[in-house]
């Protein structure tokens, strides 16, 4: 019995012994397989996005220029309109009847001028036989004279409500879309200056205009550039190209030019106003509406750009994991930059060429020897930059 017992115990410890070495040869681990990509540098264009608000070019506020009824409105409200289109109607009729009565006025003083005008002459032809006294001419010359500016003051009052007369008829004086008509007719609508009826308003829409701030630090890089000759000033005149995107947009489909900027830096916000033109042919940029817009920044030669994803981040830096020709992990710290076309621009820390992990980063330790496999980056295409562009907030 006790040999039965010795033996089986020899037995259940060489299982135990066996079992035990097939588990340590099971966890000795082979080198971590990774995903690397070699870092790229080409030449880029920065672009800064900001947020700005579309305002019409032409902002008009349509108001009675003379007192009457509104007879008549000529459109349908919110339609587009064009240039000297009729658009309200004032009761003419008593602006006619004045027309008539400075019409006649204007006769009457012509006639008195040719009447004075003749005994002139007459009296100069008898002075020359000395049959009239040189007085009497004096009196007559004055009469011309006064009869010529009763014809003067008779044609400008003509004018006068002659211009009365036409702005009964009200027409538009931009091309644009109109509000709705603020006074229906049968109303009685005040003219002039002081107090004028607001009949209503239009506000063109192509081309359209995109107001934008920016702060201090991004309009002294702009002036530095200019400066240094690498970016021309769009206050100077140079069309800088600018892109804008709608709230429901991907990308950037609008392409507009900046054509003003403001001439000092507001103290209250410590931003200046700069303004981009848009042509708008399909009517989808509306006045008021936000929108984000992008100018073109700085202009970065043999700039360095690898996967955003391989950079990692704690609490004391940036950084990357480069893996050198013997396959040994080395972390570099590095200083991101923009993203551009998809990929990060990296200002400091690695090279062209460094093998760069963009996959299996937590598999990571400084020193260890790792198993690489090497994927081509590149440009991202079109909808890689708009979903980047949507993810991030920049492109």
């Amino acid at each position: 019995m006790t040999g039965k017992l010795i033996f089986t115990a020899l037995a259940s410890l060489a299982l135990l012994v066996s079992c035990g070495g097939e588990r340590d040869e099971a966890v000795v681990p082979g080198p971590p397989e990774i995903t690397v990509a070699k870092a790229i540098a080409r030449d880029l264009t920065e672009w800064d996005e900001y947020v700005g608000r579309l305002a019409a070019i032409d902002d008009v506020e349509l108001r009675a220029r003379v007192s009457g009824y509104l007879e008549a409105t000529h459109f349908k409200d919110g339609q587009m309109v064009n240039v000297g289109d009729l658009l309200f109607t004032i009761d003419p009729r008593p602006y006619q009847a004045q027309v008539d009565r400075a019409s006649a006025s204007l006769s009457q003083a012509r006639a008195s001028l040719a009447l004075a005008t003749t005994n002139l002459k007459r009296a100069e032809a008898l002075l020359e036989t000395n049959a009239i006294a040189a007085e009497e001419v004096d009196i007559r010359r004055g009469n011309e004279e006064a009869a010529a500016a009763e014809v003067l003051g008779a044609e400008a009052e003509l004018a006068a409500v002659t211009l009365d007369l036409e702005f009964t008829k009200v027409t538009a004086p931009v091309a644009g879309r109109i509000s709705r008509d603020l006074v229906t007719p049968g109303n009685l609508v005040t003219g002039g200056s002081d107090g004028a009826t607001l009949l209503t308003t239009i506000r063109s829409v192509d081309p359209i205009h995109c107001y934008f701030e920016v702060d201090e630090s991004a309009y002294l890089k702009y002036l530095r550039l200019d400066l240094e000759g690498k970016r021309s000033s769009s206050r100077e005149g140079t069309a800088n190209p600018v892109e804008l995107s709608l709230a429901d947009e991907k990308g950037f489909p609008h392409k507009g030019v900046m054509d003003f900027v403001e001439n000092a830096v507001d103290r209250n916000t410590a931003t200046m106003q700069g303004r981009a033109v848009f042509e708008n042919p399909d009517k989808t940029l509306t006045p008021g509406l936000f929108a984000r817009v992008r100018l073109r920044g700085s202009v970065l030669e043999g700039a360095v750009q690898i996967p955003d994803e391989a950079i990692g981040r704690d609490q004391s830096e940036n950084f990357v994991w480069v893996i050198d020709e013997t396959n040994v992990a080395v972390r570099h710290g590095v200083e991101p930059g923009p993203l551009i076309d998809g990929l990060r621009v990296v200002q400091s820390g690695i090279e062209e060429g460094d093998r760069v992990v963009i996959n299996g980063l937590q598999r990571i330790r400084p020193g260890i020897t790792v198993a690489p496999t090497e994927e081509k980056i590149g440009p991202a295409s079109e909808e890689a930059k708009i979903a980047t562009s949507a993810e991030t907030g920049k492109e």
